[in-house]
């Protein structure tokens, strides 16, 4: 992501990757190490996205945003309330309410986290992105103050009653995600990371 962005140019197409991680947590800038409770054997990685530890792993739909957001004269803010939208039309789309939290980004379905939210800006355009966790373990949670915030519980789609695999997701994902961001047109491409599958999509945002 950062060598992307790092040697991109004026002209290069915004890309986003749709994936799964193995089993990892990652560490934002603002991380803290009394936010690592009993992370056992899965490795920590201290990134350069905002934000404090969070978890990822198998089942768990990651979106990494490589936006030029100075072409396009977008804030950080409305970036992330259009990532945040993105997530709650599609939740919308299954019958499923969720919603904002003042101060921690991300979506909420009754009080426990479906979708969190990490940026980094650089030169004017972003990389890193989203998470959507759709049928994954969700016990490596209990080894960290999700997200920095102490208690905060976590979600998923299989727990509020929605079966689909995560090709099934992702695909249906989509379009929500291309909307929000006001893409009208992509280029697919696809290759795979440590065996997970990778899905790349080049972008032109609607004029």
């Amino acid at each position: 992501m950062r060598h992307f962005t790092e040697a991109r140019h004026k002209e290069t197409l915004d890309e986003l990757w749709l994936l799964q991680h193995p089993p990892t947590y990652t560490l934002g800038q603002a991380g803290k190490p009394e936010h690592l409770l009993k992370t056992g054997i899965i490795p920590i990685y201290p990134i350069d996205r905002g934000g404090q530890i969070t978890y990822h792993g198998p089942g768990q739909l990651i979106v990494y945003i490589l936006m030029d957001i100075k072409r396009r004269k977008w804030g950080v803010k409305k970036l992330v309330q259009a990532l945040e939208q993105s997530v709650i039309d599609y939740l919308a789309s299954q019958h499923i309410y969720g919603k904002r939290r003042d101060k921690a980004p991300g979506i909420y379905v009754d009080g426990r986290k479906i979708s969190a939210l990490g940026l980094r800006i650089r030169h004017g355009c972003c990389y890193h992105g989203l998470s959507l966790n759709i049928k994954m373990d969700l016990t490596p949670f209990l080894g960290i103050n999700p997200c920095g915030y102490a208690d905060l519980k976590v979600t998923q789609l299989y727990d509020l009653g929605i079966s689909d695999d995560f090709s099934k997701v992702s695909t249906q994902f989509l379009p929500y995600l291309l909307n929000t961001l006001n893409y009208s047109q992509c280029l697919l491409g696809k290759d795979s990371i440590q065996g997970f599958f990778k899905k790349t999509l080049a972008s032109s945002p609607r004029i």
